[in-house]
């Protein structure tokens, strides 16, 4: 090859490493298939575009991490002439536009960008879609495509199960505590193009299960540590379990109790707390507006999160989760 000649263009794969992240990059790479390097991490690991550096000419494919978070670097890989296809449903109150840039973007509480990816596929692997939006909690929505779809009692109960599964792979506060690498997890799912393939063949899924269950029974001790009228809080003890089930335990809670909002309080072995929060009233209060107020806090309507709470900052939190939720 001539020494003078211009690298080729490269092409990433940057994406969440939860249910939905994986379900809609595997729904694009069946239908566009590309080779990429991957870039993904733990749920809560959203700053993925800081973690690569680019030439002009490269393709960057972005699936369910917030633009907010990735703005400064999002708008410097574009004045790098890297193009960039976006799809993501969290909010984008930093979005803009820009000839190098596709976005595919809602905030609409019946989405997940699974489903968007779905939409600009046309359905085409609409099962991947389902899997997501029961792994993001949307579970009127995943129940309404399944009627869709023709779906029985049976198979809802098997893609709710798959899509709660990797999302459950996905807690932790690094990719130690993670049962599977995403990058692993998600060139498992893509050697499926059906998901009750995946689920009867696939020894990643019965792993999965079987961690999930004995986990789940740790929950049976768990109390609230403070309960209003509307709203109640759940601090977690300082164990691996907890950073993988903390945010399963605030979708169970939420599924369970759907008049409550909730907060799960995770401690981080660096110090501080990670918090999952859930809205009973998704519209008037969202989470999203809660948890922003924070400075590393963000999401959507019904669940959002903060990634670090200082020890220091507890009982502010307090007061103002109360405050804010109690005010219906």
């Amino acid at each position: 090859m001539d020494s003078n000649s211009e690298p080729k263009p490269v092409c990433y794969d940057i994406f969440n490493g939860d249910a939905d992240g994986i379900c809609a990059l595997h729904q694009l790479r069946m239908a566009f298939p590309q080779e990429a390097i991957e870039v993904t991490g733990v749920k809560r690991d959203i700053a993925l575009l800081e973690k690569i550096q680019v030439r002009a000419g490269d393709h960057l494919t972005v699936l369910d991490i917030s633009l907010d978070t990735n703005v400064d670097a999002l708008r410097r890989h574009l004045d790098a002439g890297a193009f960039v296809t976006y799809f993501d449903h969290h909010e984008a109150k930093l979005a803009f536009q820009h000839p190098r840039l596709e976005m595919h973007w809602s905030a609409a509480r019946d989405v997940c960008t699974s489903i968007l990816v779905s939409r600009f596929l046309e359905d085409r692997y609409v099962m991947w879609a389902i899997v997501a939006a029961f792994g993001d909690n949307l579970i009127h929505t995943a129940n309404g495509m399944c009627m869709q779809q023709g779906l029985s009692w049976v198979d809802r109960g098997q893609l709710q199960e798959l899509g709660k599964l990797l999302n459950y792979n996905a807690y932790g506060e690094q990719l130690a505590d993670l049962h599977v690498h995403p990058a692993e997890l998600y060139r498992e799912v893509h050697r499926f193009a059906n998901p009750f393939d995946f689920i009867r063949s696939s020894p990643h899924f019965l792993a999965l299960q079987f961690a999930y269950a004995e986990e789940l029974t740790y929950l049976n001790d768990l109390h609230p540590v403070e309960v209003r009228k509307q709203s109640i809080i759940y601090i977690l003890p300082d164990a691996s379990w907890s950073r993988r089930i903390s945010g399963l335990l605030a979708n169970k809670l939420h599924e369970e109790q759907r008049e409550f909002s909730f907060a799960v309080l995770t401690p981080k072995t660096t110090g501080g707390y990670v918090v999952s929060v859930r809205s009973a009233h998704p519209e008037a209060k969202p989470a999203s507006e809660f948890c922003s107020s924070f400075p590393q806090g963000g999401g959507r309507q019904l669940a959002a999160g903060i990634n670090h709470l200082e020890v220091a900052e507890v009982e502010q939190f307090f007061r103002r989760f109360f405050e804010y939720f109690e005010d219906i």
